[in-house]
């Protein structure tokens, strides 16, 4: 095959009268908020932007109630986002029994499209997920996000926040060369999101980066097969744990 393959690509009137004083009314009231007892998916009202949801595990995620977004059930029937994020918690153990399982599914491009394709597949698709991330104000951050916050109540982290967590390995594991492309790479995800380490994303990414030049980026980064293991290897720094 060869290398070229993989580059393709108002008025008043009168005088004034003194208004009549009027007769003092007592100060309204609010009745009485009894509170109640947060259970296993129930809010807990924080002011009037968000709400905390146990989930099974007793564990609390915050999501943005005044947020209008209304999942679908498979027949087509409305449900709360509450309701959608109970029902993702209770299908992600079929896909990954821990957080460490889920980080290594999600830090390489062949893993972590099989990953979004089977929860597609059971109703939690791209699209549902990208709301879900608004809910949970995190969309400054990246779809694996969403998935430890509803599985694990792990905080989001932004994708600048891994991003820059990911350079310091990559300084230390990549010649001068490729951390000049993978810099690339990185602004690229930070601005659009985790879409831009696709494995298509490769030749659109290196069209921009060397101006549709091969030999550039061949003398640069390597053969083809060469380039793809840098683009696919370097993933897991983005999505390791960082410490507290």
């Amino acid at each position: 095959m060869k290398a070229h393959h993989h580059f393709s690509d108002p008025e008043w009137d009168g005088e004034p009268v003194e208004p009549e004083p009027a007769e003092p009314r007592p100060p309204k009231r609010d009745p009485p908020v009894e509170p109640r007892p947060v259970g296993e998916g129930e809010p807990e009202y924080q002011g009037k932007q968000k709400i905390k949801v146990k989930l099974a595990d007793g564990k609390a995620r915050t999501i943005q109630h005044m947020m209008c977004t209304t999942f679908w059930h498979p027949d087509g029937t409305p449900m709360s986002a509450q309701q959608f994020m109970e029902l993702l918690f209770g299908k992600l153990p079929d896909f990954f029994k821990n957080e460490a399982e889920l980080r290594a599914l999600w830090s390489a491009p062949d893993t972590r499209k099989r990953l979004l394709e089977g929860l597609a597949e059971k109703g939690f698709g791209k699209d549902q997920l990208t709301e879900m991330q608004k809910i949970i104000d995190a969309e400054k951050s990246d779809l694996f996000d969403v998935l430890a916050h509803v599985a694990f109540a792990l905080a989001p982290l932004t994708r600048e926040e891994r991003a820059q967590h990911a350079k310091v390995a990559i300084n230390h594991r990549f010649n001068s060369k490729q951390q000049t492309f993978l810099d690339f790479v990185l602004s690229h995800y930070v601005a659009v999101g985790v879409d831009q380490l696709d494995q298509e994303q490769l030749a659109p990414l290196l069209h921009l980066k060397y101006q549709d030049s091969i030999a550039d980026a061949v003398a640069d980064l390597g053969r083809p097969d060469e380039i793809g293991k840098v683009f696919s290897g370097f993933q897991k720094y983005l999505y390791e744990q960082v410490a507290a």
